[in-house]
């Protein structure tokens, strides 16, 4: 899938998030890029500061990144489909960890 279709994939499940959550998010970029060097089958990965991790001397720090990783999710779906419904997943999924949700409650919540 090439690049400008994919990232308006993310655009749209970004959209897809309650305006009240958006709205909630702080110093935080999502970022499209092909793979993680260090894990190449990584779907996305949040890097920054948790909201509920930041304290009184929190600022002045550069954006939370929210990466997406375009060739590894486009290789685990067989179908656009199926690259449409795993982009929202990820999304949805780093999102969360942003707002401080770990892996385990994301997938008690089905968003593993």
């Amino acid at each position: 899938m090439p690049q400008a279709q994919f990232e308006e994939l993310v655009a749209d499940a970004l959209d897809s998030v309650p305006a009240e959550l958006l709205r909630l998010m702080d110093n935080v970029v999502v970022l499209v890029e092909d793979r993680n060097d260090s894990e190449p089958d990584l779907l996305g990965l949040y890097e920054g500061y948790a909201l509920p991790d930041r304290g009184w001397d929190y600022g002045g720090a550069l954006p939370d990144r929210i990466m997406i990783y375009r060739a590894a999710i486009c290789d685990m779906c067989e179908t656009p489909a199926e690259v449409v419904e795993e982009v929202t997943i990820t999304v949805v999924h780093e999102i969360a960890h942003h707002f401080g949700i770990d892996d385990d409650r994301l997938h008690e919540l089905g968003w593993g």
